[in-house]
């Protein structure tokens, strides 16, 4: 591409704002033109994201400045304002990464493609405008996706999933902070998750709405800052065999460039940092089990939306996203 995708990001002043700007600074296809917010309006980037000092001398201010793509970092329930109150131009395309255009994406004239690529490559080519997926619906579906395609889910999928301290967000709070957090692991949110909705709609569309399982969700506050590791298991298929699971993986995952079936257990240290996601199955006394592991800012936020600015825009899917992992 010989020209650069002009981008714009708005809400940046976050995780994963900060995420989107570590990425597409380093994109060689990207020109980011604008970076817009309420709170910091004429305040540079690298004093809100300190570790971008010498990386940029943008600024952040209210003006788009007539970008390709609009990459929505905003609370959830905001997106859909802002693109209400904003002029944005009908070639322009958006990016959203909350949670307003997952379950319902047709807005404002818009239709908003949901953006898990391993499970609508194509679809996210097309796209014009695309939803990204919440982090724990990812870590959770590279975990069932191959199962669902395959028809292989009979039986209620059971999942507990374990996140850092940055899935909830910049803003500080009672169980973000240090002193709660720290050498500490507590349950939230049990089985009424947000992400909930998404999973089981993407599922059925993925079967053929052939899905009636029930997926039962404990999440896990994690004394960690990002990450997370979903351990999810649901009653084997009769006739299959270990073998034959990682077999499914591994084909199913194959033309990924980013999601990856390990023959031996996972960690959260491999993916850690960049837009990988790995994945483990075993089959145990009647029940199939894998376990799943994201960045949740990367792979779970922004490494995932500037995947499907790639495809959107026509470059190779994993363009600028070659992160190297922390390992230690």
């Amino acid at each position: 591409m010989d020209k650069k995708i002009r981008v714009a990001i708005a809400g940046g002043t976050g995780y994963t704002g900060g995420e989107l700007f570590r990425i597409l600074l380093n994109h060689p296809a990207v020109e980011i033109v604008a970076a817009t917010t309420t709170s910091s309006e004429g305040t540079p980037v690298a004093s809100v994201h300190r570790d971008l000092i010498g990386e940029t001398e943008l600024c952040f201010g209210k003006d788009l400045n007539d970008p390709d793509v609009i990459f929505l970092c905003l609370g959830h329930g905001i997106s859909r304002q802002f693109v209400d109150t904003h002029e944005i131009g009908p070639d322009c395309r958006i990016i959203d990464l909350g949670n307003d255009f997952r379950l319902d994406g047709d807005y404002a004239g818009r239709h908003f493609v949901y953006g898990l690529c391993e499970s609508a490559r194509e679809e996210v080519r097309k796209a014009h405008d695309v939803a990204n997926p919440g982090c724990f619906a990812t870590a959770i579906q590279l975990a069932t996706l191959p199962l669902a395609a395959a028809g292989l889910i009979n039986d209620e999928i059971h999942v507990t999933a374990i996140t850092g301290s940055t899935g909830a967000g910049k803003k500080p709070g009672e169980t973000t902070h240090f002193s709660y957090r720290s050498d500490n692991i507590s349950i939230y949110k049990l089985f009424t998750h947000q992400h909930l909705a998404e999973i089981r709609q993407n599922l059925c569309r993925v079967s053929e709405d052939k899905l009636e399982a029930k997926v039962n969700f404990v999440p896990l506050r994690g004394d960690f800052t990002r990450g997370i590791f979903a351990s999810v298991y649901t009653r084997a298929t009769e006739g299959m065999s270990q073998q034959d699971y990682q077999k499914l993986y591994e084909d199913y995952y194959a033309s990924s460039p980013f999601v990856f079936h390990s023959a031996e257990g996972i960690s959260m240290k491999e993916v850690v940092n960049t837009n990988k996601g790995l994945v483990h199955v075993e089959l145990h006394d009647g029940y199939v089990h894998i376990a799943s592991a994201i960045d949740n800012l990367v792979k779970g936020a922004a490494g995932q939306a500037v995947q499907n600015m790639n495809l959107m825009f026509g470059l190779p899917e994993d363009t600028g996203l070659r992160l190297k992992p922390s390992a230690f």
